[in-house]
């Protein structure tokens, strides 16, 4: 086990010589912690660390970080699924889809207290098969996503359910001025506009700020670039662009690409026939 609270850029070093020191053959952990790891590899320019997969859980993987993830360990990186409660649990194959375990838990999707079709996004709601001391029968994990419509035949030759995506914690979700429902923005973080990593914040229905932290080569069109992109997928808000030594981690060590601080109220009143919209 190594701590992910402490990947400062000092310590990282010490991480990977224990990975080689270690005989490490694959990593499992935080998508954000697996890319801080990555991206000191590629700095360092590191060819003594190949693996046999790294496995990434508890936070979405973006493609960027995938990318990176992939090169500096020289392997594959597989995503998966799953919460402390082991009501619902999913990995990914070699063909990028992930497969969900039935014999885990019943996944449906809901949308306030209607379920929804495949295809469509909303909350998860998931009946546990495996704990038989505390069941939990349709119950809330707090993860938003979408199911695969079906059927689908999958080239890695599994006839498994798919979860089509995860769209992340349903208290992060950020609301357009229309009322609707906006998931895993950090798709819009692309390596090339120099930036190593960077939150989203909703303060006010028609104000998103963004803190980031910038890499060298940061330049004006890269902030330009950002707030168009973020414009594209939440309408016209003001975007303000703001600077930061490092994005913070949350108690539990995990990285939160947006952050919504909408209040329970202003969330109410929005409206309501607008469909909830997903990111792919």
């Amino acid at each position: 086990y190594m701590s992910s609270y402490h990947l400062a850029p000092h310590l990282i070093p010490f991480y990977l010589d224990a990975l080689v020191r270690y005989g490490i053959k694959y990593l499992w952990g935080y998508s954000s912690s697996l890319y801080a790891l990555a991206r000191e590899v590629e700095r360092c320019g590191r060819t003594d660390l190949p693996m046999h997969v790294v496995i990434t859980n508890a936070e979405p993987l973006f493609d960027y970080q995938r990318e990176t993830i992939s090169k500096a360990f020289q392997c594959p990186v597989r995503e998966t699924y799953g919460m402390a409660e082991i009501v619902a649990a999913a990995s990914e194959c070699g063909a990028g889809r992930l497969h969900l375990w039935p014999e885990v838990g019943l996944v449906e999707v809901f949308e306030e207290n209607e379920p929804v079709a495949p295809g469509v996004p909303g909350d998860l709601v998931c009946t546990g098969l495996l704990n038989e001391d505390m069941p939990l029968i349709r119950y809330r994990v707090g993860d938003r996503g979408v199911l695969q419509v079906q059927p689908v035949s999958c080239s890695c030759g599994r006839a498994l359910p798919i979860l089509a995506s995860v769209e992340g914690r349903i208290s992060d979700v950020l609301y357009t001025i229309d009322g609707k429902q906006i998931g895993r923005l950090g798709r819009i973080f692309q390596d090339d506009l120099h930036i190593h990593e960077a939150q989203i914040i909703q303060e006010k229905l028609d104000q998103i700020r963004i803190c980031f932290v910038p890499t060298p080569g940061f330049t004006l069109e890269d902030g330009r670039t950002l707030v168009d992109l973020l414009r594209a997928r939440m309408g016209k808000v003001e975007v303000i662009l703001e600077k930061v030594p490092e994005v913070p981690r949350g108690v539990n060590g995990k990285f939160r690409t947006q952050i919504c601080k909408l209040s329970q109220e202003e969330k109410a009143a929005l409206p309501k026939n607008a469909s909830p919209s997903a990111s792919h």
